[in-house]
């Protein structure tokens, strides 16, 4: 009974690490509430505030995804965002960048002279502000116990979204850390599927 109570003790230890192997911080995607609010933040590129809820209009699906350039867990993430960004966009699927913890000459940089295929926008410069960002609170709120949370993912309905007010959504899929590429892109893609058919009215009699 001991040998079996300390085998479940260090298999319950091991798990947490599980995602964490070979650099990377995968993580599962899990519906969370979270109270997500609009913003207006700067855009990198044209440096003027762009509003979330006019960035989402006509999508059918969008991924927000909070990095910071210097982090080498968004350096593994970056190309998959791009892919499936790539891949789906024609059919309603928008990615968004919010950058953190880092100045924008820096995210420039990151992009390199092609710049972003997709919108991002600066919410912090500097490492002093981890902690006083809404990223931070979202991470706390969704059980992210990373130091930096970078990248930190969140998928928003554009059709279910509030129209008015702060708050877009009380409710939201989010990912705390490294997409999982082969799970996202099926939720993907059944998203985009369901909202296409939702649209297509039945024929009548």
């Amino acid at each position: 009974m001991t040998k079996l109570l300390g085998l479940f003790m260090l298999l319950l230890a091991l798990a947490p690490s599980v995602f964490a192997q070979g650099g990377h911080e995968y993580s599962p995607l899990v519906e969370k509430t979270l109270n997500y609010k609009n913003w207006k933040l700067n855009d990198l590129k044209t440096n003027e505030p762009v509003d979330l809820r006019s960035l989402t209009a006509g999508k059918k699906l969008v991924m927000i995804v909070y990095f910071a350039p210097w982090c080498p867990n968004w350096r593994n993430e970056a190309p998959i965002a791009a892919k499936l960004y790539d891949k789906y966009k024609d059919q309603g699927f928008q990615v968004i960048g919010v950058s953190e913890y880092a100045t924008r000459d820096d995210v420039r940089n990151f992009f390199g002279t092609a710049g972003s295929p997709y919108p991002v926008v600066s919410e912090s410069e500097s490492r002093d502000d981890k902690q006083k960002t809404p990223h931070y609170g979202y991470r706390q709120t969704t059980g992210d116990t990373r130091n930096w949370g970078s990248p930190w993912n969140i998928f928003l309905e554009p059709a279910k979204l509030a129209k008015d007010g702060d708050v877009l959504t009380e409710k939201a899929w989010v990912v705390n850390g490294e997409l999982i590429e082969d799970e996202v892109e099926k939720f993907i893609a059944d998203k985009l599927k369901t909202t296409t058919a939702s649209t297509i009215s039945p024929c009548k009699n």
